[in-house]
Formats: C-alpha cells, structure tokens, sequence
C-alpha cells in the first residue's frame, strides 16, 4: 500500500456513497409520491399504473444498490485483493509468447466480471421484469445471448486489443495517439457494421409493409431530408414488452428501427412524431457531437495512461505486481470510473439538453400533441415513473423527466 492507495479507497467511498445516496433519495421520493397520480398526468394516466411504475422502480433501485456491492467488493478482489497479479502469473505459468500472456490474462479477467454479473441480469430478467408484466425471454434466450455476445467479444475484441497491445509495446512514448486511431476507427466500423451484421444476430429485422404507416414515414423522412437503407420492424416482443425506436448506422447503411411492441402501441401519427424525434438528434447533428466528445475523452484517457504506465505507485497502489502495458491498461479500465464520477452529472445534462431540441425539431415536423399522447402511452406501458427525485434524474437521467418533458412540448403547440 502507498499514498495511491488511501487515494483510490477514498475516491472509491465518495463515488459509491454518492451513488448509494441517490438511489437511497429516488426510492423514498418515488414512494412519498407514489399515493396519487401528478397533475400533469391526471387525466392520462391511472392510479394503478402510476403505483405500478413507482414500485417497478424501487425494485430495479434495489437490485441496484446489490449490483453495485457486488462490483465494489469485485474491483477490491482484482486491485488490492490481488486478482489480476493472479491472472497474470496463471497465464505466464505457460509457454505462450508475451502477447498471448497478455491477452490471456485481460480476457480472463474480463469473462470473470461477466460471468459475476448474470446472476443480476438472471434476477432482472426473470424476477422483476417478470413480476411487471414486461418479460418474453425464456432461460434458453437468455444464455444464447450471453453465448453470442462472449463470442463476438472475443471474436472481436482480442484482434483489437491485440492491436493496441503491440502499439503499447512497440512505437514509443507516442503510443497512446495510434491507441486512440486505432479504437476510434474500430468505433466507426462497428457502428457502419452493427445494422447489417451485428443486430441480426440477436433479433430479427422485417422491412416494414407497404400501406399508410410506411407512406407517412417516408414522407416525413422526404420533409426532413434524411435518406436511409431501409424502414424495419424489430421482434422486441421476443424479449420484453418495452417499446422504442431508434436509427442506427453511418453513412448510406442508416436504418430505422421500430419495436414490434410500439407499433402496436401507438397510433400512426403517434408513431411519425416519435421518430421525427428521432430524427431531430440527427438533423441537429446530436450524435455526430457525442462522438466528437467521446473521441475527446478518449484521447485524454489514453494520454493520462501513457503518463500513468511509466509510475509505478500506480501499480502497487493498486496491488499489481504485474508492471506490464497490459496490466495497466487493465487497471485503467477498472479504476478510471471511480475517479471520473464528477463527468456524469455533466454528460446527463448535454443529453438532457439533446432531448430538448429533438423534441422541438420534432414539434415542427409532426404534431406535438401526438408526441405527448405517445410518451404518455411509452411511460405507462413502460411503467417509467413520473416522478423522480430531481437530484437523482439530473445526476442519472439521459431524458428530461416526464413532466419536465410534456411541459417543454405543450409550450411549442
């Protein structure tokens, strides 16, 4: 142990006690709330599914809470605890050249943390979701994603950091700027791949038929200028009862997608603003700005870690006896959210502010007051609460809450 060390176990006390206060406040403020429906909502929303999305949410909280013991208790077992010394002595017990060593051991560590977060995901899934009404997944479903997605993390994912591993271990002090290239450009791939090859092997994708849905969409994807490969109906239902819609892609691959479950939610027009929502992150170039922002915080962490790599209190302070490139990108990944918590708040609040102006851009492209009916529907089948701790939603919430956003909307109509 060293000066390090009282730094992380501090840092790693405020960031999760931060955390467990929130969730501490978003439980009782859903609770104190939970005996009648808001004004805003009166008229839309009744007291049973109001109730229902309030208890939905405690009981996520709380599994919450247990998730996040068990990943602080996880982490203390692979810095202080010794873990990832473990891993890394295991595979340099074999004669595999350094690289495989090095691979070997991040992978290993990486499947342990997986395998450590099912029993969670099992719980969510087939308890709680269950118990709302939402689940549609079967055991069998379950693991043959958790199967498919190990494979592509290691299918994937090793010719990758193997990638950055030999720019580590090879070009000099500058390394940390080919890193960056090389993960931001496999960033820009994925998204380019992920419609045509990714997504499909986790759900099915149908064109969507002709009729006056498709002719609507289309003619205000002409009115917006936005040009796609393709309008596609999502088997979500085969999963959940949750509903979206979202676009994805690069380029000339962009798809539109919809969820089974909200095209039979929704009415048509309801459908048309919400993807004009949609498409409003698009045409105000939303997604474009936070990818200019991750590539930031990417290239400041990979430039932190070319500093880091070179002190080795940051290894003993994190109980690594391993001073390898390997082992400290490793740490990197594990410890860096504990330091970073403060960034949250900040990234929630763009994305908020994101939500705005796509609402907006939707407002003047569709009916606003089709949009409200249909968040209205998407809340009370998705059972969101309506009332969330305000502290809590401005520190974690991506979308503004309910009332917040309905509000916004009434005043463009």
């Amino acid at each position: 142990m060293n000066t390090f060390t009282t730094i992380f176990l501090i840092a790693l006390v405020i960031s999760y006690g931060i955390q467990f206060w929130l969730s501490n406040r978003q439980k009782n403020y859903v609770l104190d709330n939970r005996a009648s429906v808001p004004d805003a909502f009166t008229k839309t929303v009744g007291l049973d599914a109001h109730q229902k999305a309030a208890d939905y949410t405690v009981e996520k909280e709380k599994l919450g809470e247990i998730d996040s013991i068990i990943g602080v208790v996880f982490l203390l077992i692979l810095t202080l605890g010794g873990g990832i010394s473990l891993a890394f002595k295991l595979w340099s017990s074999f004669d595999f050249s350094p690289m495989l060593t090095d691979l070997g051991a991040v992978f290993t560590v990486m499947i342990v943390m997986t395998l450590f977060e099912i029993p969670t995901s099992l719980y969510q899934t087939f308890v709680i979701e269950e118990k709302y009404g939402f689940n549609k997944s079967t055991i069998k479903q379950f693991f043959k994603d958790q199967a498919i997605s190990l494979a592509l993390v290691l299918t994937i994912g090793i010719p990758v950091m193997a990638m950055i591993l030999w720019v580590m271990d090879s070009i000099g002090p500058l390394w940390w700027l080919a890193a960056w290239a090389i993960l931001m450009g496999f960033s820009l791939l994925m998204s380019w791949l992920f419609p045509t090859i990714i997504a499909p092997l986790f759900n099915k994708f149908t064109p969507m038929e002709e009729g006056l849905l498709k002719s609507r969409i289309q003619g205000l994807l002409t009115r917006c200028g936005f040009n796609s490969d393709g309008i596609f109906i999502m088997d979500g239902s085969k999963r959940s009862g949750h509903g979206n819609a979202y676009f994805t892609g690069m380029g000339k691959n962009k798809r539109i997608v919809f969820y089974d479950t909200l095209v039979d939610s929704l009415e048509d027009e309801e459908l048309e603003a919400v993807l004009a929502h949609e498409l409003g992150h698009f045409k105000r170039k939303h997604t474009m700005k936070m990818l200019i922002a991750s590539s930031i915080m990417t290239l400041l962490s990979f430039a932190i870690l070319g500093w880091l790599i070179n002190q080795d209190w940051f290894f003993s302070g994190l109980g690594v006896e391993t001073h390898s490139n390997a082992a400290a990108l490793l740490l990197f990944m594990l410890v860096s959210p504990v330091f970073t918590i403060f960034m949250q708040p900040i990234s929630a609040f763009f994305q908020r502010k994101f939500e705005f102006e796509a609402d907006t851009f939707a407002a003047e492209n569709a009916k606003a007051s089709k949009l409200i009916s249909g968040l209205v529907k998407l809340y009370e089948e998705n059972a969101n609460t309506l009332t969330p701790d305000p502290l809590y939603s401005a520190f974690h919430y991506s979308h503004p809450p309910a009332a917040i956003r309905i509000a916004h909307l009434e005043s463009k109509m």
